[in-house]
């Protein structure tokens, strides 16, 4: 085998993610698969976040970084995340390849099904929720703003955005993950920001390489400049 990829690994804790329990058999695991081919990882993406929380900021840049440079994302513990719906919805959309390190076997269609199965569930749900409302209404309830749609007039809708602008914009946004974390980093000169963009396989929108002048450009849109 052989190919570039990108790792996520998943603990569910703080004091997980600060001890490194669970990190370290998932970077293990990550580490055995590599270990099996001509096989280069770009990055690491390291997600701490409890059950309830549907905000993952590390999956998307994981996926946004396979986007950019066509690596394959590589899950660690695809049992860890089984149930995770917001996971493996965006799994399915994104379009991304991806192999599980302790379930070679998995596919697209495997998560295809994982997601269905979430997606009647949040369906479920919504459905107990509207009851339950429906229920509230017939007992007098209140139910929505008392003010309707009066604190949106005079706002109007604006000129319409040239779709020129909007794919730059949506370009631009797509790489914001990674120009943020080489700016934490310490890497702010637009020739060390293009040389890490360029070293990690991340090309621009057109496919090229990066240069100081596109990376100033890139700062300006994001407004980071």
């Amino acid at each position: 085998m052989e190919g570039k990829f990108v790792s996520y690994l998943r603990v569910s804790t703080e004091k997980q993610g600060r001890s490194g329990l669970g990190i370290e058999a998932q970077r293990k695991a990550v580490e055995d698969y590599l270990n099996g081919g001509q096989m280069e990882l770009l990055e690491e993406y390291v997600e701490v976040e409890s059950g309830k929380n549907g905000d993952r900021p590390e999956l998307k840049q994981a996926l946004e970084h396979c986007d950019l440079t066509g690596a394959t994302l590589l899950i660690a513990k695809l049992d860890r995340l089984s149930r995770d719906a917001y996971f493996l919805l965006g799994l399915q959309r994104s379009g991304v390849r991806f192999v599980c390190a302790d379930m070679p076997e998995a596919n697209e269609l495997t998560v295809g099904i994982m997601a269905l199965m979430a997606q009647e569930e949040r369906k479920r749900i919504s459905e107990r929720t509207k009851a339950a409302l429906a229920a509230a209404k017939s007992r007098g309830v209140k139910l929505g703003n008392p003010k309707g749609a009066e604190h949106l007039r005079g706002l109007g809708n604006g000129p319409a955005v040239k779709k020129i602008k909007a794919n730059a914009n949506h370009n631009a946004e797509r790489l914001r993950g990674q120009i943020t974390k080489l700016l934490e980093q310490g890497i702010t000169s637009a020739n060390g920001i293009a040389t890490e963009l360029n070293r990690n396989s991340i090309r621009t929108p057109r496919g090229g390489k990066w240069y100081a002048a596109s990376v100033q450009r890139l700062l300006k849109r994001l407004e980071l400049a």
